[in-house]
């Protein structure tokens, strides 16, 4: 597997996250990856998610040596590596017309509140759960809520062959303390999309809380 580090869609995206070293829009963080060997379906999909988490660790092993090197030995001392276990991950397919549903907005509050007609609707039952990929990117914990609009624009931007052909997979979120925030609140969720026509792995993951 070969980590995309530039592409089109990555510079496209910073006008929703420009300060960010992450490849970020609303909650949902962009991982584009090339296969290097025949697609086998799940099991191509499962060493795509192992290869990304490898470069998460590594980050994460990062932001440790540079929190000691700003704030001193005692606060990186409190900090931990990233883990997981991918091979606890399991996989549920997903129908790509029900994945990039997108609602449509129904009504805007004075205070900036959007009511879009959808039958999803964030509360008290699934809190820390999974949220749908609309939500995670039209509205994020903090910062800029984007419409329909932007939704459509990003996706047909990553996906420029359509999306009817994509092969795409849910993954459990009980395998890695990346997703730890998440469960606290806003929810995590684990996408990997399989582009047959570019070769190409979107791997999208989604972990925030307030």
């Amino acid at each position: 597997m070969k980590r995309v580090e530039n592409d089109a869609f990555y510079e496209y995206i910073k006008r929703y996250d420009p300060d960010s070293e992450n490849h970020l829009v609303g909650e949902v963080d962009y991982h584009l990856v090339c296969g290097d060997a025949p697609y086998k379906g799940i099991a191509s999909h499962r060493e795509t998610l192992r290869s990304v988490f490898d470069w998460l660790v590594k980050q994460s092993i990062k932001n440790i040596e540079n929190a000691r090197i700003l704030f001193g030995e005692d606060y990186a001392d409190q900090l931990h590596p990233l883990v997981y276990d991918i091979d606890k991950a399991q996989p549920s397919p997903l129908d790509p017309k029900a994945f990039f549903y997108c609602p449509n907005i129904v009504k805007t509050g004075c205070n900036g509140r959007v009511w879009y007609d959808s039958e999803w609707k964030p509360d008290d039952g699934n809190i820390g759960t999974a949220v749908p990929y609309w939500y995670a990117l039209m509205e994020p914990v903090h910062g800029r809520r984007n419409t329909p609009e932007d939704f459509k624009k990003v996706n047909a931007l990553l996906f420029p062959n359509d999306t009817d052909a994509l092969d795409i997979y849910e993954w459990t979120t009980d395998w890695s303390d990346y997703f730890d925030d998440g469960h606290e609140w806003y929810g995590a969720c684990c996408w990997s999309v399989y582009d047959k026509t570019e070769s190409r792995y979107a791997i999208m993951l989604v972990s925030a809380t307030d």
